[in-house]
């Protein structure tokens, strides 16, 4: 019921977020979407404002720095890992990531068969429910040849068993992907933890340095509003601000 929504409930429903590795900003999105679900109700008069949402955090960080450059994606992308199957099928997840405009894994997870059409990859993102589309191109088929399955509705092998919890193989399968990327972080010298959101990271990246129009990229990540893009886009890459810098100190 409307009147059970206080201070309280959303400050543990903050904290379970937080329990089960949800990010900050990604909190702050949910939590901002059930305000504004709240202020409509108190608008229709079915409840009183009791301001539920005020001791808990709705704004927005900078995303901590995870982008990798266009020469480690390379590195990646050539490595020979036929002797490591459990690797190999780690890094091609991550290039599909990338090759995909930066696609969640969640959202790999879940593609079905049948959102591949004439040519073009057709999702609904699962953190936001935006509609996205994308031109299906010669590695992305690549990687499906080498992992597709004829007996299963799901595009890649990530929830194989439809008769069991989708969820729990999921979060299954993005262990271990996630601990083999770092292995394969390790051993490139990367000084940084590969891992999925990596690939998302460096797309966003890759594309900001090729002058892509914020606008772009913000529509192609399935970002909210290009003031999310801008947020996220900000802490990838600092090189431009710090040479100014350095013109400026040798200016003195």
């Amino acid at each position: 019921p409307l009147e059970d929504i206080g201070s309280t409930l959303m400050l543990e429903y903050e904290a379970w977020l937080k329990d089960k590795g949800i990010c900050p900003n990604s909190t702050s999105y949910y939590m901002r979407n059930l305000r504004a679900v709240y202020n409509r109700a108190v608008d229709r008069e079915l409840t009183v404002q009791r301001s539920p949402f005020k001791h808990v955090y709705t704004g927005i960080d900078k995303t901590v720095k995870r982008a990798v450059p266009l020469k480690a994606v390379r590195m990646i992308c050539d490595l020979d890992l036929r002797l490591s199957p459990g690797m190999e099928y780690a890094r091609d997840m991550f290039m599909l990531s990338f090759y995909t405009r930066g696609m969640s894994f969640v959202d790999i997870a879940y593609l079905k068969k049948a959102d591949l059409k004439s040519g073009v990859l057709t999702y609904r993102r699962r953190k936001t429910g935006r509609r996205l589309s994308i031109k299906w191109e010669k590695p992305m088929q690549e990687i499906l040849d080498r992992y597709g399955h004829n007996d299963s509705p799901y595009l890649f092998p990530v929830i194989r068993d439809t008769a069991k919890d989708a969820v729990r193989q999921y979060r299954s399968a993005a262990h271990f992907i996630n601990g083999k990327l770092k292995e394969l972080g390790k051993r490139l010298g990367l000084g940084m933890p590969l891992t999925m959101y990596v690939a998302r990271h460096a797309w966003a990246s890759i594309a900001r340095s090729k002058n892509v129009p914020l606008a772009t990229i913000s529509e192609a990540m399935g970002h909210d509003s290009e003031n999310t893009t801008r947020i996220y886009l900000a802490s990838l890459d600092t090189s431009q601000v710090d040479k100014a810098n350095n013109i400026i100190l040798k200016s003195l």
